[in-house]
């Protein structure tokens, strides 16, 4: 029998099964390794983090080898590209980093064993391959493996505005924006990194992983038997779904038996992009199932809340529909774009002036435009999210919260002061061991014996990128004045300490947005900069907090983390860039659609854009107090409370369980189907349902040795299938190849043979 608390609510977990003890925290559940009968009761996060992964250390193993740059450039190139890819895509699909962190292994244990070691070729395999050469290339290739959102706003100039800046400016625009964050993250190591209290929970079955890989050798490769046998079977399979039959991508009866139902193509039509909710349809095709996280990760209980708040979307986005709300009826049912009340696409081109600043007089000929009824409730959930998200953590978690921010005293601030040295060049990196260690995070304590890339470093990343920013802004026809860009930084720096503490960044894009739009009214180009140097830079600097965490896990020195970050982002970035060129030049007409194909959609730039033009450049007009969408902003005001009922109830009848529901995940859920493919839904849910009950209460050991590894080469097979099918047949660089119309192909039209309907 299993018996599980929530480390959140009572700080405790006992578990105990017939021959493994197991911990839970939040979005994280995994062995300890350890065969015992006994129950492991894990106290707080300093339990969970020596207890979950090795807290041992080996200063002999050398992650400076050619080989590791070598694959660390390799896979790097390769998750760039995908990433950006996948920006272009009807769904937002992540780079798995199970899955960066596997296939490096697999590389990394073929060179150890094929490739001579005498020679030049001693360079490419140096010796065993070792933990820290595989934190180092996973590092490495994370750093690259995002799209950068300065991409996003290149491709809406060109897309939207005519605009192509030169190929320099683009080029620093992005390192500027990217390197921001990771300067002002590093500087703030002290607080959000080596505290034990920062958990960084997502990474642990990827360490966990690590651990078991390079400690228990037999194990291990007999793990990896099942890796390589999942990995070429949905390899091979996504050649079905991806291009032979796309009917894969959703099959609906209720389609196949209506074709020419508009009411049966918004309900239940779901396989083409903007289609529809894809209600009861089946999927299978794991790019979508599993696109914007993998159902084999996500405890049931995060799971059961989002079904919750998937069940109120469908119901939400039909009532607002049909009952002609912010007249829905007019426009189409999901899209991303502005319209004219008619529903046709609103010309933004025709409301600004040669300055790129909306003309009131313009806009009162062109009157005010419209958002789809369906996007709208998704700003609204949005913002409950994020409001939710504070009083959620008030009531249920106050601990938590108190300790997260423990490190706001004089004490802390005086010891970053002495440790920082403007001279980074003579800066050696050693670091004092305090006389008692016994407070210090252990994974942390190791990580003393190495060299650090001292705070200098860091704010020397920052000066330089806030320098070229400065510039780039005047040469890219941003509109944004200087003062918007040091508001835009501080913003920035402000998010990344609360959002850096709590771990949460639901609904602080749009929360930027509105305050971008009244400070810079008029001006939706300049919004645009204004969320990429707030916004961004918060993200960036957690992904680098992230990736640091899996560093002193691992035990990479701090100078080699630093190195692989910095040559990964900015190789990414150049790749970013590359590839959005070679799509928009391809694809535009498809991008400025607004469904899209099941292969390409243009709805990140739409949505982009037309977030900028509402907010940046008709804020007042759309949103203020008695304006036609003034429930967006006040929803903060509803989300607010949104928890209390859910508390109060469970505070004087607690065997109704209300502490089982995540509030702030039932809000942001209200709007998930506003995009893109939604016929993967209930494949979703089934998959995340046997995963996280069946397989996990039925066979615990099974779950343990083997769930993550399989969503791992789910996601890692499926996702060089779709990079090389975007170059050679869906066009990522030119014409595209579809197979051959049949039935299960229906290239004229929605591939579940729905009705069309925009």
């Amino acid at each position: 029998m299993e018996r599980v608390s929530s480390l959140n609510d009572e700080k405790s977990i006992d578990v105990k099964e017939k021959s493994k003890s197991y911990c839970v925290n939040e979005d994280i559940e995994t062995s300890t390794g350890e065969d015992t009968d006994e129950i492991t009761v894990l106290q707080n996060e300093r339990d969970i983090a020596t207890h979950v992964i090795s807290v041992d250390d080996d200063p002999s193993l050398n992650p400076w080898t050619f080989r590791a740059f070598f694959i660390g450039l390799g896979l790097s190139g390769f998750g760039g590209s995908l990433a950006q890819i996948y920006y272009f895509k009807p769904q937002t699909v992540s780079v798995s980093l199970m899955f960066l962190g596997i296939i490096s292994y697999v590389i990394g244990l073929v060179m150890e064993t094929f490739i001579p070691r005498h020679g030049l070729l001693r360079y490419l395999n140096p010796g065993p391959f070792n933990k820290k050469e595989n934190a180092f290339i996973i590092i490495m290739a994370s750093a690259a493996a995002n799209s950068a959102l300065a991409t996003e706003v290149l491709a809406v100039q060109r897309l939207y505005y005519n605009i192509t800046p030169n190929a320099i400016s683009s080029i620093f625009l992005l390192f500027s924006s990217q390197l921001l964050g990771y300067g002002i993250g590093g500087l703030m190591r002290g607080i959000l990194l080596y505290p034990s209290k920062m958990l960084y929970p997502g990474v642990l079955p990827l360490l966990s992983m690590l651990d078991a890989f390079y400690y228990d050798g037999i194990a291990a490769r007999r793990k990896l038997k099942v890796f390589y046998f999942v990995f070429t079977a949905i390899f091979i399979w996504e050649l079905f779904p991806e291009w032979i039959s796309p009917l894969l991508t959703g099959v609906s009866i209720f389609c196949l038996a209506a074709p020419n139902n508009a009411a049966v193509s918004r309900v239940f039509g779901g396989s083409n992009g903007n289609e529809g909710l894809g209600l009861l349809s089946l999927c299978f095709d794991w790019q979508y199932i599993s696109g914007g996280s993998n159902p084999m990760t996500i405890p049931l209980k995060a799971q059961f809340s989002s079904f919750i708040g998937y069940i109120l979307c469908t119901v939400v986005f039909v009532a607002v529909f049909y009952n002609n709300i912010w007249e829905s009826r007019n426009l189409p049912f999901l899209a991303q774009l502005l319209f004219y009340e008619n529903g046709t696409v609103y010309d933004q081109t025709l409301i600004m002036n040669s300055n790129y600043e909306v003309d009131p007089t313009l806009v009162a000929e062109q009157g005010l435009p419209f958002y789809a009824g369906t996007w709208i409730v998704n700003l609204l959930s949005t913002n409950l999210a994020l409001a939710a998200t504070f009083t959620h953590l008030l009531l249920w978690n106050k601990d938590d919260l108190s300790a997260a921010w423990t490190w706001i005293n004089m004490d802390t601030l005086r010891s970053w002061r002495a440790n920082f040295d403007w001279k980074f060049w003579k800066h050696s990196g050693e670091r004092e061991v305090p006389a008692n260690t016994e407070d210090l995070d252990p994974h942390y304590r190791e990580m003393l014996k190495y060299p650090d890339a001292p705070n200098s470093w860091y704010f020397l990343t920052f000066v330089l990128s806030f320098i070229v920013g400065l510039v780039v802004i005047y040469e890219t026809n941003s509109t944004l004045p200087w003062w918007g860009f040091v508001i835009a930084v501080f913003l920035g720096a402000v998010c990344i300490l609360f959002c850096g503490a709590l771990g949460a960044i639901t609904g602080i894009e749009t929360l930027v947005q509105m305050i971008a739009g009244y400070l810079h009214n008029g001006r939706p180009m300049a919004n645009m900069f204004f969320v990429l140097y707030s916004f961004n830079t918060m993200a960036q600097a957690m992904l680098l907090l992230r990736d640091l965490k899996i560093a002193q896990y691992a035990k990479l020195p701090p100078r080699a983390a630093f190195t692989a970050q910095v040559i990964g982002t900015l190789l990414g970035a150049v790749l970013n860039y590359m590839l959005m060129n070679s799509i928009i030049d391809s694809q535009r007409e498809i991008l400025l659609s607004v469904d899209g194909t099941n292969i390409w959609s243009g709805q990140q730039p739409q949505s982009y854009n037309s977030q900028a033009i509402a907010w940046g450049g008709l804020a007042h007009e759309l949103f203020s107090y008695g304006q036609r969408y003034q429930w967006v902003p006040l929803s903060y005001l509803i989300g607010l409370v949104a928890p209390l009922p859910f508390w109060i109830i469970h505070r004087y009848w607690p065997r109704l369980r209300m502490d089982y529901y995540y509030t702030p995940i039932i809000c942001a859920y209200i709007g998930w189907l506003c995009v893109g493919i939604n016929s993967s839904i209930l494949s979703y849910f089934t998959v995340a349902f046997l995963s996280q009950w069946w397989l996990r209460t039925r066979y615990p050991r099974w779950f343990t040795k083997y769930n993550y590894l399989v969503g791992a080469a789910l996601d890692g097979g499926t996702q060089v299938m779709v990079f090389f099918l975007s170059f050679a047949v869906q066009g990522a660089a030119g014409k595209a190849h579809l197979f051959p119309a049949w039935w299960g192909a229906n290239q004229g039209g929605n591939y579940d043979r729905c009705s069309s309907l925009n």
